[in-house]
Order: structure tokens, then sequence, then C-alpha cells
């Protein structure tokens, strides 16, 4: 191409070249080097007046050099009379800090752009950014490139029985994204979801039971000395159906009168007067969420035979719970949602001890008599005294701005807590994987506890035979390629190639697949060039 100039930074200058071989041509002269304090010069060692100028920097394992060095190369060309300058950079830098993660953090990525800005570009050029929102930090055009159309073509000529498969997204935040592929491929997907705001230990024990149970124990056993005897405003029978809204009589039971009048509603209640609903047991009732529509009252027969009638009493409440739960559950897709168990990263079987537990009770037998200016409950078993001296401990995360959780944690924050072996995750995985082959999908790969724990799920939980992990930008930080590639669950790692790998790392890993990004990028350059539109680059095209 004519009146065209193409610099390469040095963060990736095979990428560079190859863009620049499609193009046929090569890159533009420029010096690069370091003063001895690290500041960073640029020299341009040919003529740019009046030529539009690409300069190709990506991100690199040394961000700031390349940013930095990218700034002055803008700065170089704009005082060297370019007629337009275009930052092409496939992966954008602070790409992930495009919102505020707490009340006093930086937009990053916003500040980024005001600095290309400065600087002097006109056009930017990338790919894949972290989130799409992020064009609007500039004043200047923005054409945010796919690799989904790369991908999908990579997947029909290389993968056997594609059309079986399951697109996957590990987390939430990645749905778009993988039912765009999807729909792409015209084959189905599914979605790997993590709760890490709760422990095994509530997620085991809530809504079951043995809490209810607890909590009627600890307040007719302790606390009926100080209970109000008298039923609170209303009726005694209202207060009892209010206290327990899921145990709802079809036929109420009337309570004969002697002197002839009409029966009443007595509620059934503890020995010693009416027992108010403990605020622990409220706060774990799972299937008291929603009051019944319409209230029924609850009348029972004059107790004179004494704790006969009573066990006759809880054998008819067990029968009536046997009877909703099984009318309740009926829907047939419950069947493909997964739950499991995660521990450090890792998939656990069902009875595996709970690290949550573990620590909550060897903290429970350090505790004092009197916590908190309140005397320890005599004869209350341990696990009640676990759980209930651990409810304040397992509080959500109100970080996010206004409590809108716009701005929850990032996903690094998450691989943290993988690291944590105190804490358990519940892993969800929703949708049908069994006897197929999945592909795991997300804009790009850094750390690997996220890849690992969603491989793992889609193959000991839902039976999965193969699986692909699959993004734009393979960024691997620390040890995290090579923990992937010794990770059994995972077959292949399809990356392209916005970021720079060691070429060591390359070689050492055998299941490592690197998609050449340089024929997308060269055809936005001598697009953007001639002025053609660049929507065909978007486009899904037959074989």
């Amino acid at each position: 191409m004519r009146r065209v100039k193409i610099f390469s930074g040095s963060s990736h200058p095979l990428l560079t070249d190859a863009i620049c071989e499609r193009l046929g041509t090569s890159p533009a002269k420029v010096e690069l080097k370091k003063f001895s304090n690290g500041e960073t010069s640029v020299s341009l060692d040919t003529s740019i007046r009046d030529q539009d100028v690409f300069i190709v920097q990506s991100g690199s394992d040394h961000v700031n050099d390349s940013l930095m060095e990218m700034l002055i190369m803008i700065s170089a060309c704009k005082g060297g009379s370019a007629k337009s300058i275009t930052a092409v950079m496939p992966y954008f830098f602070y790409s992930r800090q495009s919102k505020k993660k707490s009340h006093r953090g930086a937009i990053t990525a916003r500040l980024v752009a005001n600095l290309l800005s400065v600087a002097g570009i006109n056009h930017v050029i990338t790919v894949d950014l972290h989130a799409p929102p992020t064009q609007g930090f500039f004043g200047k055009p923005v054409d945010n490139l796919h690799a989904e159309p790369l991908i999908a073509r990579w997947i029909k000529n290389h993968v056997s029985g594609w059309k079986e498969a399951v697109v996957v997204s590990k987390n939430p935040g990645g749905t778009k994204r993988v039912t765009s592929l999807a729909d792409a491929l015209k084959i189905n997907f599914g979605l790997v979801t993590t709760d890490r705001r709760r422990s095994g230990m509530n997620g085991s024990l809530a809504g079951s039971g043995l809490l209810e149970r607890m909590g009627d124990y600890v307040n007719e056993s302790h606390i009926s000395d100080t209970v109000d005897t008298s039923p609170p405003n209303g009726t005694a029978a209202e207060f009892e159906d209010s206290r327990v809204p899921h145990r709802i009589r079809t036929s109420p039971r009337t309570a004969p009168n002697t002197n002839g009048a009409s029966p009443t509603s007595i509620p059934f209640r503890g020995l010693n007067g009416y027992i108010r609903s403990s605020p622990l047991v409220q706060s774990t009732r799972v299937d008291s969420a929603s009051p019944p529509t319409s209230r029924i009252p609850v009348q029972r027969e004059s107790v004179t035979n004494g704790p006969s009638r009573a066990l006759r009493l809880e054998e008819e409440e067990e029968e009536e719970e046997e009877e909703d739960s099984a009318d309740e559950y009926t829907d047939g897709r419950a069947r493909e949602v997964i739950t499991g168990r995660l521990v450090q990263g890792h998939i656990v079987d069902d009875d595996a001890p709970s690290p949550a537990l573990s620590t909550m009770s060897a903290s429970i037998s350090t505790l004092p008599g009197d916590v908190m200016g309140q005397p320890q409950l005599d004869g209350l078993d341990p696990m009640s005294s676990s759980f209930m001296s651990s409810t304040s401990a397992f509080q959500p995360d109100h970080s996010a701005l206004g409590g809108s959780m716009d701005a929850e944690a990032h996903s690094d924050d998450e691989e943290e807590g993988f690291k944590n072996p105190e804490l358990e995750h519940t892993i969800t995985l929703v949708g049908n994987v069994k006897d197929r082959t999945v592909f795991i999908i997300d804009d790009l790969i850094d750390q690997c506890g996220s890849w690992i724990a969603a491989a793992e799920t889609v193959v000991k939980r839902g039976d999965a035979k193969k699986v692909y992990c699959i993004a734009t930008h393979g960024l691997f930080g620390g040890d995290s390629l090579e923990l992937m590639e010794a990770c059994e669950c995972i077959d292949y790692i399809v990356v392209t190639n916005t970021y720079p790998i060691a070429l060591e790392r390359v070689k050492a890993c055998k299941k490592l697949v690197i998609l050449d990004i340089s024929n997308l990028l060269s055809e936005a350059i001598r697009r953007n060039h001639h002025g053609e539109s660049i929507s065909a680059l978007f486009q899904h095209f037959p074989d």
C-alpha cells in the first residue's frame, strides 16, 4: 500500500511482521531504547509526512513500559506531521479496569483512553474488549473487532462432532459471548456459576428441617421462663399461622365445646406458652420466603389424652409435608441443573469434610463461657453452637457502589478465594453436557482457577467427554498455562496471538493451540486506509 507506514512497538514484533507480510510491506524503521534510569526513548528513522501511520502495540507482561512506549511513539508521529495516526492494540491496556471496584477506586481504562487521545491518536483498532462500553471512553472512532468468526471457523474445521457440542460460559458475565457463538454454530449452550458468598455449611443446612428443630429446641428449652405467655395482636390462630406459613391445613380440626358454644380455633403451642419464632429459624427457612395467599386457621381438639395426641399431630404434619414435597418439584428441567462442592478450586465428593465447618467448630471450642455478655446455653449440641456462632461471619458483601452490586469484585478476587483452604464454594452447572464435547468460552485467560473448576465440573459432574478452553487473549499469568496443561479434564487450550506468549512456554505445552489474528488486523488496516467499510469483518462466512 502507498502512503502507509506501519510501526511496531517492542511488545509483539512477531504479530507486526505477520500483518506487514499480508499487506505486502515491511515495518517502518524506528529506534526504541531505554536510558540507564529506565526512561524510554523513541526516534523515527523514516519520513511520515502526510501519510497514514499505524502503530501496532499490544499489552504484554511489561504493560506499563509498553503503554509509555506507545504514547511516546504517537507523540513522535504527531510531531512528524503524519496525516492520521491509528493505534492498533490487539489487547487493550488495562481493559479489565473499566469500572470502579470500590468507592475509592479508579477507572483506569478511561485514564488510558484519555492519555491516548491527548497524545494525538485519530483512530483505534482493537480486538474483543473486556467490556465493550470501554469504546465510550474515547472521543475518537474505535473499531472493536471480534475473533468469534475465526474461532467458529476453526471449530468447524478441527473439531469432530462439533454439531453435538455445547458452548459453556464459566461465569454469568460471559453468557452474551457464549450465546453469540452458540447461535453462530447453531448448537446448545450452558452455564457454570460459582457462589463465592455461601460456604458449604450454609448451603447444606439452610432451609433444612435440622435448623427448624434447632430453633424450636432453643426457644422451648432455654427461653421458656422469659417468654410472653399471651399471644400478640390478633387471634391466637392468626399468630400461629403467621409463625409457620408453610404448614397449611386443608381441613381444619375443631375442638368440641362442653358448653354447647361454637367451636373455637386453638393453635398448637409449647408447654410454657406461645413460643415466638426464633430469628435464626426465620433467616434460614427457604420455604417460608413467600407467605401463602390465603390463611386457614389451624384448629385442634382439646388435649385430653396427653402425649399420644401430640404424637398424632406430628405424624399428620409429616404426612402433609411429604404430600407437599411430592407435588412441589415436578419441573423436568431441574435434571439439567447439577451442583457440586468446590474446595481450593477443585471438585470434591459430597461426603468430603467441609473446611468452613472444621474451622468454625475449632473456633467454638476456644470461646469463653460468657460471650458478648450473654451466658452460653447449657446442653446445646455442637452443631447448633457452630452454626449460631458463625452467622455473623457470612454476611453479604456490600462493597459495590450504592449497594447495587454493579461493581462486584473482579474474577481475580474469585481466584484468590479458590486458593483459600478455609473457604468452600458451590458450583452449579446448567445444561446437559453428558457424552458431549464442551467449549468453555471467555474473552481472556489469565488465572486458571475458574477454568479448571469449570472443566472439572462439566467432566466429573456433567460427564462431558472432551473439553476445549477457548479465549481470544492468552495472558497466562504466573504458572496458569502449566497448571491447565496438567489438568486431566482439559483437552485443548485455544487462544489467538493477540498477546505475546514466550516461545519456551508454547513449546512445553502440548495442549496449546494458537490461532493467527494477523489476517483480521491486516484487513482492518487495509479497509481503514482506503476508506472501506469493515462490516464484513464481523460476519460469519461459510467455508
